[in-house]
Protein backbone atom coordinates (compact mmCIF):
# COMPACT_ATOMS: atom_id res chain seq x y z
CA UNK A 1 0.00 0.00 0.00
CA UNK A 2 1.34 3.59 -1.22
CA UNK A 3 1.94 5.53 1.88
CA UNK A 4 3.05 9.42 2.01
CA UNK A 5 5.80 10.15 4.07
CA UNK A 6 5.68 9.96 7.90
CA UNK A 7 5.85 14.18 8.42
CA UNK A 8 3.81 14.40 5.68
CA UNK A 9 0.86 12.23 6.91
CA UNK A 10 0.92 13.44 10.32
CA UNK A 11 0.04 17.13 9.04
CA UNK A 12 -3.15 18.93 9.54
CA UNK A 13 -4.23 20.08 6.35
CA UNK A 14 -3.82 23.65 5.71
CA UNK A 15 -6.61 25.28 4.22
CA UNK A 16 -7.05 28.08 2.78
CA UNK A 17 -8.41 31.18 5.33
CA UNK A 18 -10.60 33.12 2.96
CA UNK A 19 -14.20 32.39 4.59
CA UNK A 20 -16.30 34.68 2.24
CA UNK A 21 -15.93 37.07 -0.14
CA UNK A 22 -19.26 38.70 0.42
CA UNK A 23 -18.39 41.98 1.55
CA UNK A 24 -15.35 44.07 2.50
CA UNK A 25 -12.06 41.45 2.92
CA UNK A 26 -10.09 43.09 6.07
CA UNK A 27 -9.21 39.61 7.51
CA UNK A 28 -5.87 38.87 4.83
CA UNK A 29 -3.94 41.66 5.13
CA UNK A 30 -4.65 42.80 1.44
CA UNK A 31 -4.43 46.51 -0.15
CA UNK A 32 -7.55 47.44 0.11
CA UNK A 33 -6.44 50.27 -2.38
CA UNK A 34 -5.75 47.68 -4.83
CA UNK A 35 -2.85 48.16 -7.78
CA UNK A 36 -1.49 50.45 -9.43
CA UNK A 37 -3.10 52.25 -12.25
CA UNK A 38 0.23 51.83 -14.17
CA UNK A 39 -0.24 48.41 -13.82
CA UNK A 40 -3.54 47.93 -14.86
CA UNK A 41 -2.65 49.94 -18.18
CA UNK A 42 -0.37 47.25 -18.46
CA UNK A 43 -2.28 44.69 -18.14
CA UNK A 44 -4.99 45.95 -20.64
CA UNK A 45 -1.81 45.72 -23.32
CA UNK A 46 -1.01 42.32 -22.79
CA UNK A 47 -0.69 40.63 -26.27
CA UNK A 48 -1.52 36.82 -26.87
CA UNK A 49 1.88 36.09 -27.27
CA UNK A 50 2.64 37.64 -23.51
CA UNK A 51 0.40 34.79 -22.56
CA UNK A 52 1.47 31.77 -24.74
CA UNK A 53 5.07 32.17 -23.97
CA UNK A 54 7.15 30.84 -20.88
CA UNK A 55 7.92 33.39 -18.70
CA UNK A 56 11.66 35.06 -18.26
CA UNK A 57 12.20 35.62 -14.82
CA UNK A 58 15.76 36.49 -15.07
CA UNK A 59 14.59 39.95 -16.66
CA UNK A 60 12.76 40.62 -13.66
CA UNK A 61 15.39 39.58 -11.09
CA UNK A 62 17.91 42.34 -12.88
CA UNK A 63 14.95 44.80 -12.22
CA UNK A 64 13.99 43.98 -9.02
CA UNK A 65 18.15 43.69 -7.89
CA UNK A 66 18.47 47.22 -9.49
CA UNK A 67 15.53 48.85 -7.67
CA UNK A 68 17.05 46.90 -4.23
CA UNK A 69 20.62 48.01 -4.85
CA UNK A 70 22.01 44.17 -5.30
CA UNK A 71 23.82 42.16 -7.59
CA UNK A 72 20.83 40.08 -9.91
CA UNK A 73 22.89 37.07 -8.38
CA UNK A 74 21.88 37.67 -5.07
CA UNK A 75 17.74 37.62 -6.10
CA UNK A 76 15.24 34.63 -6.98
CA UNK A 77 11.72 35.71 -7.50
CA UNK A 78 9.51 32.98 -6.50
CA UNK A 79 5.34 32.55 -6.73
CA UNK A 80 4.75 34.70 -3.85
CA UNK A 81 6.73 34.64 -0.80
CA UNK A 82 5.24 31.00 0.05
CA UNK A 83 7.45 29.77 -2.57
CA UNK A 84 10.35 31.46 -1.28
CA UNK A 85 9.85 30.20 2.36
CA UNK A 86 9.53 26.34 0.73
CA UNK A 87 12.84 26.87 -1.12
CA UNK A 88 14.73 28.30 1.15
CA UNK A 89 13.80 25.60 4.23
CA UNK A 90 14.15 22.76 1.63
CA UNK A 91 17.42 23.66 0.61
CA UNK A 92 18.86 23.73 4.12
CA UNK A 93 16.31 21.97 6.32
CA UNK A 94 16.66 18.28 6.69
CA UNK A 95 14.78 15.65 8.99
CA UNK A 96 15.58 16.08 12.55
CA UNK A 97 17.31 19.19 12.03
CA UNK A 98 16.07 22.05 14.24
CA UNK A 99 13.44 25.07 12.68
CA UNK A 100 14.09 27.76 15.28
CA UNK A 101 11.10 30.72 15.73
CA UNK A 102 8.95 32.95 17.89
CA UNK A 103 5.52 32.61 18.33
CA UNK A 104 2.84 33.72 17.57
CA UNK A 105 4.25 34.55 13.57
CA UNK A 106 3.25 33.80 10.59
CA UNK A 107 1.43 30.06 10.41
CA UNK A 108 3.50 28.85 7.28
CA UNK A 109 6.97 28.42 9.41
CA UNK A 110 5.70 26.05 11.39
CA UNK A 111 3.42 24.34 8.67
CA UNK A 112 6.62 24.20 6.13
CA UNK A 113 9.21 22.69 8.92
CA UNK A 114 6.84 19.72 9.98
CA UNK A 115 6.42 18.95 6.32
CA UNK A 116 9.85 18.36 5.86
CA UNK A 117 10.22 16.51 9.33
CA UNK A 118 12.51 19.03 11.07
CA UNK A 119 12.05 19.58 15.23
CA UNK A 120 10.66 22.78 15.54
CA UNK A 121 11.47 24.52 18.27
CA UNK A 122 9.13 27.03 19.18
CA UNK A 123 9.56 30.20 21.91
CA UNK A 124 6.97 31.61 23.43
CA UNK A 125 6.68 35.70 23.56
CA UNK A 126 5.98 37.27 26.52
CA UNK A 127 2.73 39.45 27.09
CA UNK A 128 3.36 41.81 25.01
CA UNK A 129 3.77 40.35 22.47
CA UNK A 130 7.48 41.42 21.46
CA UNK A 131 10.24 39.36 19.76
CA UNK A 132 11.96 37.49 22.99
CA UNK A 133 15.55 38.03 21.56
CA UNK A 134 17.54 36.79 25.01
CA UNK A 135 15.00 33.46 24.71
CA UNK A 136 15.83 32.88 21.14
CA UNK A 137 19.24 32.93 21.49
CA UNK A 138 19.03 30.70 24.54
CA UNK A 139 17.45 27.83 21.97
CA UNK A 140 20.10 28.15 19.33
CA UNK A 141 22.03 24.86 19.33
CA UNK A 142 24.36 23.18 16.64
CA UNK A 143 21.18 21.36 15.09
CA UNK A 144 19.58 24.91 14.68
CA UNK A 145 19.10 24.92 10.71
CA UNK A 146 16.86 27.80 9.95
CA UNK A 147 15.73 30.79 12.08
CA UNK A 148 12.70 32.20 10.91
CA UNK A 149 11.72 35.88 11.88
CA UNK A 150 9.01 38.15 10.38
CA UNK A 151 9.73 41.93 10.75
CA UNK A 152 7.35 43.32 11.27
CA UNK A 153 5.47 40.08 12.55
CA UNK A 154 2.56 38.75 11.42
CA UNK A 155 -0.49 38.74 13.27
CA UNK A 156 1.17 40.93 15.84
CA UNK A 157 2.20 43.93 13.91
CA UNK A 158 5.10 44.54 16.17
CA UNK A 159 9.04 45.11 14.67
CA UNK A 160 12.23 44.42 16.24
CA UNK A 161 15.67 46.29 16.23
CA UNK A 162 18.21 45.85 13.60
CA UNK A 163 20.28 45.02 16.87
CA UNK A 164 18.36 42.38 18.18
CA UNK A 165 17.68 40.98 14.84
CA UNK A 166 21.55 40.94 13.88
CA UNK A 167 22.58 39.59 17.52
CA UNK A 168 20.12 36.76 15.94
CA UNK A 169 22.34 36.60 12.79
CA UNK A 170 26.00 36.80 14.29
CA UNK A 171 24.96 34.12 16.80
CA UNK A 172 23.94 31.21 14.40
CA UNK A 173 26.43 31.10 11.88
CA UNK A 174 25.57 28.15 10.38
CA UNK A 175 21.81 28.59 10.48
CA UNK A 176 20.02 30.26 7.48
CA UNK A 177 18.63 33.36 9.42
CA UNK A 178 15.50 34.93 7.11
CA UNK A 179 14.37 38.19 8.10
CA UNK A 180 10.69 37.93 6.74
CA UNK A 181 9.84 41.68 5.79
CA UNK A 182 6.57 41.15 3.42
CA UNK A 183 5.59 44.44 5.50
CA UNK A 184 8.63 46.44 4.94
CA UNK A 185 6.82 49.21 3.10
CA UNK A 186 4.89 50.12 6.26
CA UNK A 187 8.18 49.92 8.70
CA UNK A 188 10.77 51.26 6.50
CA UNK A 189 13.42 49.56 8.47
CA UNK A 190 15.13 46.60 7.02
CA UNK A 191 18.66 44.50 7.07
CA UNK A 192 19.03 44.66 3.16
CA UNK A 193 22.56 46.52 3.51
CA UNK A 194 23.40 43.76 5.86
CA UNK A 195 23.41 40.72 3.24
CA UNK A 196 27.04 41.71 2.55
CA UNK A 197 28.63 40.78 5.76
CA UNK A 198 26.12 38.32 6.79
CA UNK A 199 26.30 35.01 4.52
CA UNK A 200 23.82 33.43 6.50
CA UNK A 201 20.89 35.98 6.49
CA UNK A 202 18.15 36.08 3.76
CA UNK A 203 16.01 38.82 3.28
CA UNK A 204 12.33 38.66 2.03
CA UNK A 205 10.03 40.59 0.40
CA UNK A 206 6.72 40.49 -1.48
CA UNK A 207 4.44 42.66 -3.98
CA UNK A 208 1.31 41.63 -2.62
CA UNK A 209 1.01 43.95 -0.26
CA UNK A 210 1.90 47.67 -0.58
CA UNK A 211 1.85 47.22 -4.18
CA UNK A 212 -1.43 45.20 -4.40
CA UNK A 213 -0.67 42.39 -6.32
CA UNK A 214 -1.44 39.66 -4.28
CA UNK A 215 -3.32 37.80 -6.94
CA UNK A 216 -0.46 38.28 -9.54
CA UNK A 217 2.01 36.18 -6.71
CA UNK A 218 5.37 37.61 -6.73
CA UNK A 219 7.90 36.95 -4.06
CA UNK A 220 11.26 37.93 -3.60
CA UNK A 221 14.28 36.02 -1.42
CA UNK A 222 17.64 37.95 -1.43
CA UNK A 223 20.97 36.86 -0.09
CA UNK A 224 24.49 36.29 -0.75
CA UNK A 225 24.98 34.99 -4.45
CA UNK A 226 26.86 32.09 -3.30
CA UNK A 227 23.51 30.68 -0.74
CA UNK A 228 20.87 31.86 -3.52
CA UNK A 229 22.45 29.79 -6.07
CA UNK A 230 22.10 26.40 -4.01
CA UNK A 231 18.35 27.77 -3.67
CA UNK A 232 18.24 28.45 -7.57
CA UNK A 233 19.19 24.83 -7.68
CA UNK A 234 15.81 23.64 -7.16
CA UNK A 235 14.02 26.33 -7.69
CA UNK A 236 11.39 25.72 -11.30
CA UNK A 237 13.07 27.50 -13.97
CA UNK A 238 9.36 29.18 -15.19
CA UNK A 239 8.37 29.54 -11.72
CA UNK A 240 6.94 33.03 -11.88
CA UNK A 241 4.32 33.46 -13.92
CA UNK A 242 4.10 36.37 -17.35
CA UNK A 243 1.18 38.40 -16.47
CA UNK A 244 3.28 39.56 -13.51
CA UNK A 245 6.76 39.90 -14.91
CA UNK A 246 5.45 41.94 -17.67
CA UNK A 247 3.40 44.40 -15.22
CA UNK A 248 6.97 44.21 -12.66
CA UNK A 249 8.24 47.53 -14.06
CA UNK A 250 5.72 49.43 -13.94
CA UNK A 251 4.58 48.31 -10.06
CA UNK A 252 8.56 49.66 -9.38
CA UNK A 253 8.31 52.69 -11.30
CA UNK A 254 5.13 53.85 -9.22
CA UNK A 255 6.84 54.45 -6.42
CA UNK A 256 4.15 57.65 -5.96
CA UNK A 257 1.50 55.13 -5.53
CA UNK A 258 3.33 52.97 -3.19
CA UNK A 259 3.80 55.78 -1.25
CA UNK A 260 0.32 57.43 -0.94
CA UNK A 261 -0.61 53.99 0.25
CA UNK A 262 1.16 53.74 2.73
CA UNK A 263 0.41 57.29 3.74
CA UNK A 264 -2.82 56.36 3.97
CA UNK A 265 -2.50 53.07 5.96
CA UNK A 266 -0.40 54.77 8.73
CA UNK A 267 -3.44 57.29 8.82
CA UNK A 268 -5.78 54.74 9.00
CA UNK A 269 -3.81 52.94 12.04
CA UNK A 270 -3.86 56.01 13.66
CA UNK A 271 -7.76 56.18 13.76
CA UNK A 272 -8.17 52.45 14.71
CA UNK A 273 -5.67 53.04 17.97
CA UNK A 274 -7.82 56.50 18.56
CA UNK A 275 -10.94 54.39 18.29
CA UNK A 276 -9.51 50.92 20.68
CA UNK A 277 -8.56 53.35 22.97
CA UNK A 278 -11.53 55.12 23.63
CA UNK A 279 -13.36 51.79 23.90
CA UNK A 280 -10.61 50.53 26.37
CA UNK A 281 -9.20 47.72 24.47
CA UNK A 282 -5.84 46.37 24.16
CA UNK A 283 -4.06 46.54 20.72
CA UNK A 284 -0.38 46.77 19.82
CA UNK A 285 1.24 49.45 17.63
CA UNK A 286 1.52 47.95 14.27
CA UNK A 287 4.50 48.23 11.97
CA UNK A 288 2.22 46.88 9.31
CA UNK A 289 -1.42 47.27 7.11
CA UNK A 290 -3.37 45.59 9.63
CA UNK A 291 -3.92 45.67 13.93
CA UNK A 292 -4.30 43.50 16.10
CA UNK A 293 -6.91 44.00 19.17
CA UNK A 294 -8.22 42.19 21.85
CA UNK A 295 -11.62 42.16 22.38
CA UNK A 296 -11.69 39.58 25.21
CA UNK A 297 -14.01 36.29 25.72
CA UNK A 298 -16.61 38.05 22.85
CA UNK A 299 -14.42 37.55 19.60
CA UNK A 300 -15.63 34.84 17.90
CA UNK A 301 -19.23 37.04 18.47
CA UNK A 302 -17.51 40.55 17.45
CA UNK A 303 -16.00 39.03 14.39
CA UNK A 304 -19.75 37.84 13.37
CA UNK A 305 -21.17 41.28 14.59
CA UNK A 306 -19.13 42.90 11.63
CA UNK A 307 -19.66 40.22 9.34
CA UNK A 308 -22.91 40.70 9.81
CA UNK A 309 -22.41 44.54 8.69
CA UNK A 310 -20.46 43.60 5.85
CA UNK A 311 -16.84 43.57 7.03
CA UNK A 312 -14.45 40.78 7.54
CA UNK A 313 -12.13 41.00 10.29
CA UNK A 314 -9.66 37.76 11.58
CA UNK A 315 -10.08 35.79 14.79
CA UNK A 316 -6.61 35.24 15.84
CA UNK A 317 -7.48 33.74 19.42
CA UNK A 318 -5.81 30.49 17.98
CA UNK A 319 -2.57 31.74 17.76
CA UNK A 320 -0.33 31.89 21.25
CA UNK A 321 -1.01 34.41 22.85
CA UNK A 322 -3.42 35.65 21.27
CA UNK A 323 -6.38 34.34 23.00
CA UNK A 324 -9.30 36.95 22.12
CA UNK A 325 -7.83 39.06 20.18
CA UNK A 326 -8.88 39.87 16.37
CA UNK A 327 -6.87 41.45 13.44
CA UNK A 328 -8.05 43.44 11.11
CA UNK A 329 -6.41 44.78 8.16
CA UNK A 330 -6.55 48.95 7.62
CA UNK A 331 -8.91 50.35 4.57
CA UNK A 332 -9.15 52.93 2.85
CA UNK A 333 -10.00 56.41 4.28
CA UNK A 334 -13.24 56.23 2.69
CA UNK A 335 -13.70 52.42 4.44
CA UNK A 336 -12.43 53.58 7.30
CA UNK A 337 -15.55 55.45 7.94
CA UNK A 338 -17.85 52.82 7.95
CA UNK A 339 -15.00 50.19 9.51
CA UNK A 340 -14.76 52.48 12.47
CA UNK A 341 -18.54 52.72 12.69
CA UNK A 342 -19.19 49.16 12.94
CA UNK A 343 -16.29 48.13 15.40
CA UNK A 344 -18.24 50.67 17.89
CA UNK A 345 -21.37 49.07 17.03
CA UNK A 346 -19.81 45.52 17.29
CA UNK A 347 -18.40 46.02 20.22
CA UNK A 348 -21.51 47.38 21.94
CA UNK A 349 -23.32 44.52 20.85
CA UNK A 350 -20.98 41.95 22.35
CA UNK A 351 -20.11 43.31 25.31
Amino acid sequence: MLKPRESIAGMSPYLSPIVSRAGLSLDLNESMAGCSPRVLERLRSLSAEDISLYPKREVGERLVANFLGVLPEQVLLTDGMDEALSLLFATYLGENDELLFAEPTFVMYPMLGEALGAQLVRVRSGEDLALPTADLLSRISPRTRVIAVANPNNPTGLAASRADLLKIVESAPGAAVLIDEAYFEFCGETLLADLTRHPNLFVGRTFSKAYGLAGLRLGVLTGAAEQIDYIRRHSAPFNVNSVVLTCLEEALADQAFVRNHVAQVKQGRERLAQAFTELGLRFWPSRTNFVLVRVGTTAKAFVDSMQRRGILVRDSSASPGCEGCVRMTVGTPEQMDGVLKAIREAIAETR
